[in-house]
């Protein structure tokens, strides 16, 4: 699969999603860019999935035909994250295309 990292997802992340291939906006140039915006670009660039912390996300944007999945880490803080790989790894092998899922850490 093909993530996205959006801004407030921390980077050390990608070690442990094994088998997929990482990307963060800020790598890709795109930190300026909206979170619909930002939706529509990786959707054209052939993303399957986008992690996020924005907690608002599925409120400040109409999800409903959007292809990407998108899972949201409802934290922040790396050393909290870091407790869940196993999980949030999971969640993302078994998301579908337009799924929208919360991970709680």
């Amino acid at each position: 699969m093909k993530i996205l990292f959006d801004q407030g997802t921390p980077a050390p992340l990608r070690h442990h999603l094994s088998g997929h291939s990482v990307d963060t906006a800020y790598e890709r140039g795109w930190s300026q860019f909206t979170n619909g915006d930002l939706l529509t670009i990786a959707e054209q660039e052939n993303y399957d999935v986008m992690i996020t912390t924005d907690r608002n996300l599925r409120y400040q944007q109409n999800l409903s035909d959007r292809q990407i999945a998108i899972v949201v880490l409802l934290s922040t803080s790396w050393p909290r994250i870091q407790l869940q790989t196993d999980h949030i790894k999971a969640v993302v092998d078994g998301v579908q295309p337009g799924g929208y899922e919360e991970v709680s850490i």
